[in-house]
Order: structure tokens, then C-alpha cells, then sequence
């Protein structure tokens, strides 16, 4: 995915601290392209709650219409709270039109198309006629007690769903198994040691020693694990003998 073509489209947005959290949120994310519809407040860009996003702020487009800023993209998402409004559009759940948005966003021969996903003021969401614009609607699951989301929060909702599959993970760290010479090691001085401490009966040694090599072999342990453990066992059987 070319995080650079997807746009978000902040419409009518009254407070620009929300401004500033959509822009932190575009970048913890990976994305950068911001446009602003008539911003309620001529001074977002030096939104306070823009932390390490203020490049993001320093690029925002400024639009007077909703058309004028969605004017390259191929598609175009309205979100919606729904709420008591009848929506004239197809309603789509979030992990169903994230997954949408990347397949639009994934073809090879749409190097040029640009999605946007529009989000509306804090009062009232996006109008009927910025959603006129939309091709169709995308919804948040919510609560019953609290439909709407913070505008920041909801930006940041969105995004994660569209780079959480995409996104590249954490290499598992390298370590080193333990060797079977080790694994060999620390099972004497276990085995010595529930022998002092009488946790193995005389006459069931045979069987509980070959339970107990077969659980340390499960156990996978790493060659640093196994000499942490060694050295655990051999401070408890040092101090088992010291008093008897």
C-alpha cells in the first residue's frame, strides 16, 4: 500500500486541537497527506496537540469545498456516526470498508488514484451535501451510550484498521537453544537436588527422573535460561546440604 495516496479530509473542523490529534494520529500511522475543508480555526497549524506531526500540519491543503479537496480521488468515504439519520449511501463497518480502502489502494495500474476518507465537524458530522460527494459511508462500532467519537480518536481508529495488517512486524529476537549436553547438565543437578530434598521416593526414582528429563526437554530452554537455572539449583542443593 502507498500510504501517499490515501488523503484524510477534515470538513468544517472547529477546534483545532482536534486538528492537531488527527495529524499525530496520520503519523503514528504512516500516512501524510491532510486536507482541510473551511477549518473552523485559521491557526491549526500550530496545534499544540500536533506532537512530532507538525510537518504533517506544516503540508495541510486548504479547501473551500468539499469538492475541490477530493477533486483527484477515485474514491471517496464519508464516516458516520449514523445516529437518527436515514444514510441515502451504503453503510460499510469499519473492517469491512478498511479492507475496501486497501484493495482500492493496492492495484498496480492505480499508481495516480488517491482515496479520501472525509470525517465532519464536531458538532454535527458531515453534512448531507458533503456526503453527496461520498461513494459510500463508513461506521465506527459504538456503544449505545456514546455513538460519536472524539474527532482525533476516530482518525486514529481508522487508520490503525487500515495499517494494522499492512504494517511490518517486530524480527523475533535470536536465541540460542540450549544444547543437549546443557539440558543434560542442569538435569543431574535437578534431579540431585529433589533427591535432597526427598521430593523423589526410592521407589519411584526410575520412572520421576525420566518424567523430569522429558519435561525439561519440552521446556525448550535457551542456553542462557538453562544457566540461570543451573546456577538457582546449585545455590538450593548447596544450602539442602548445608543443613543436614
Amino acid at each position: 500500500m502507498d500510504p501517499d495516496r490515501l488523503c484524510v479530509v477534515l470538513v468544517s473542523t472547529r477546534n483545532p486541537l482536534n486538528i492537531g490529534a488527527a495529524a499525530r494520529a496520520m503519523c503514528n500511522f504512516g500516512f501524510h497527506r491532510l486536507r482541510l475543508v473551511h477549518p473552523y480555526d485559521p491557526a491549526f497549524r500550530e496545534a499544540r496537540s500536533a506532537v512530532g506531526a507538525s510537518s504533517v500540519l506544516a503540508d495541510a491543503k486548504v479547501f473551500a469545498t468539499v469538492a475541490e479537496a477530493v477533486a483527484d480521488c477515485t474514491l471517496v468515504v464519508g464516516t458516520t456516526a449514523i445516529g437518527h439519520r436515514q444514510p441515502q449511501h451504503p453503510v460499510k463497518l469499519l473492517k469491512d470498508g478498511a479492507a475496501s480502502i486497501l484493495q482500492a489502494l493496492n492495484p498496480p495500474s492505480s499508481h495516480h488514484s488517491r482515496v479520501a476518507i472525509l470525517f465532519g465537524s464536531e458538532k454535527v458530522g458531515l453534512s448531507n451535501e458533503d456526503l453527496s460527494h461520498c461513494h459510500w459511508l463508513m461506521h465506527i462500532p459504538t456503544g449505545d451510550q456514546q455513538k460519536s467519537m472524539n474527532l482525533g480518536q476516530a482518525v486514529a481508529v481508522c487508520l490503525y484498521e487500515l495499517a494494522r495488517d499492512t504494517a511490518t512486524p517486530f524480527p523475533a529476537a535470536e536465541t540460542p537453544r540450549a544444547s543437549a549436553e546443557e539440558v543434560e547438565r542442569l538435569t543431574a543437578v535437578l534431579l540431585e537436588t529433589l533427591h535432597a530434598s526427598e521430593y523423589i521416593a526410592a521407589h519411584s526414582v526410575e520412572s520421576k527422573e525420566e518424567n523430569i528429563r522429558r519435561l525439561l526437554r519440552r521446556m525448550r530452554l535457551s542456553t542462557e535460561d538453562a544457566s540461570t537455572w543451573l546456577g538457582i539449583l546449585r545455590q538450593v542443593l548447596w544450602k539442602l546440604r548445608s543443613k543436614s
